[in-house]
């Protein structure tokens, strides 16, 4: 928000919300202690806040490590995470976390049984390590199990998990360490869903590869693909988010499309058919920014209100039901909001004075702490 708070919706299992409870929150909570925010991020149960200062802290499910303050202890409020300082930027995985430095080098810290911390090692990291060899970075994506970096010269390099070719260098081999996805560049932004890989080129085209089998590629197929793929009739993008399997692109007139996996009407298009090619997020325009949980989807309009769309189980889409959506509707209670972050199940939101709101599914402490298991409207972390 333009305050700077950060809010929180949805699954609180492990404490990701922030807001001192395992309880879920069907609208938002704020968590809890947590001001002079600059940008969030969430992994599968555990939240990401990146301060003004530069420092990071992290909330939730600890089990792997991947709240980075040296222990596999779950946390219901923010703790800083250990010896990190002048980062710029941060992604998620499912269970292992990325921070970007304002010197363009990447570290990394949680879960890496497959490689994913791209040190080297298949270790659990529980502080974080520098990426070795990469630097030049502009920006980072962390999928579940795999990690992306994208350099100031509009390369791509890839890590980790690699088994329907996510890493895009043609095989399906995992990646311990950082290799470059060959015949890409000119690349401006990237996401990454469970399995596969998207980029942003700066002509405003989208290009996916790995897996496709719901569609997540967006080329008309279901074919997985080791190389990248134009997704089709998709022009004039400036944004992109990717789910567990779907995926979403923010276009400059400030329309959203999707495509791919629509069982909880994550796609928006008021069905819950698959879509093998983008369609347009039906009564959606104005949007400023997108975030894509497993299945439910976030959108922040221009003047501030968020939106949100597909599974709400656990009360993430924050509108204070448990029914799913296949259309867009207001999260209640939050206004002038200034960024937000979808975790598997629970949803966060960044007010301009730099406090964060948490709302969904709470049993790691997502929401943080003093709050029920889940949320149905927003509540801040205090």
């Amino acid at each position: 928000m333009k305050d700077g708070s950060v809010w929180a919706r949805g699954n609180n299992d492990y404490g990701q919300l922030g807001n001192g409870t395992t309880d879920q929150r069907l609208t938002p909570v704020q968590v809890l202690g947590l001001t002079g925010v600059a940008s969030l991020a969430a992994g599968a149960s555990h939240s990401l806040a990146l301060k003004a200062d530069g420092t990071v802290w992290a909330w939730g499910d600890n089990s792997t490590g991947q709240l980075g303050d040296g222990t596999r202890t779950q946390r219901l409020t923010p703790v800083q995470v250990s010896g990190l300082t002048g980062v710029a930027s941060l992604s998620a995985g499912a269970s292992h976390s990325l921070a970007l430095k304002a010197d363009g080098t990447v570290w990394s810290w949680g879960s890496n049984y497959i490689g994913q911390l791209g040190d080297g090692t298949t270790g659990d990291r529980l502080t974080p390590v520098q990426v070795p060899g990469l630097t030049g970075v502009a920006a980072l994506a962390a999928g579940a199990y795999h990690s992306l970096a994208l350099k100031a010269d509009g390369t791509v390099w890839a890590w980790g998990y690699n088994a329907v070719g996510q890493l895009e260098e043609g095989t399906t081999d995992p990646r311990l360490t950082p290799v470059q996805v060959p015949g890409l560049t000119g690349v401006a932004a990237l996401a990454a869903g469970f399995a596969h890989s998207l980029a942003l080129k700066a002509d405003g085209s989208v290009w996916a590869w790995g897996d496709n089998d719901y569609g997540q590629m967006g080329d008309g197929t279901t074919d997985d693909r080791l190389t990248p793929v134009q997704v089709s009739g998709l022009t004039g993008v400036a944004a992109l988010a990717a789910g567990v399997y779907h995926s979403l692109a923010l276009k400059a007139d400030g329309r959203v499309w999707a495509w791919g996996y629509n069982a909880y009407g994550q796609l928006g298009d008021g069905t819950t058919d698959d879509r093998l090619t983008p369609v347009q997020v039906s009564g959606l325009t104005g949007v400023a920014a997108l975030a894509a949980g497993a299945f439910h989807s976030l959108a922040l309009k221009a003047d501030g209100s968020l939106w949100a769309w597909g599974d709400n189980d656990y009360g993430q889409l924050g509108d204070g039901t448990i029914g799913r959506r296949p259309t867009p509707v207001p999260v209640l209670g939050l206004t002038g909001e200034a960024a937000l972050a979808a975790g598997f199940a629970h949803s966060l939101a960044l007010k301009a004075d730099g406090r964060v709101w948490a709302w969904g599914y709470n049993t790691d402490g997502q929401l943080g702490p003093s709050r029920p298991s889940y949320t149905l409207v927003p509540l801040p972390i205090r």
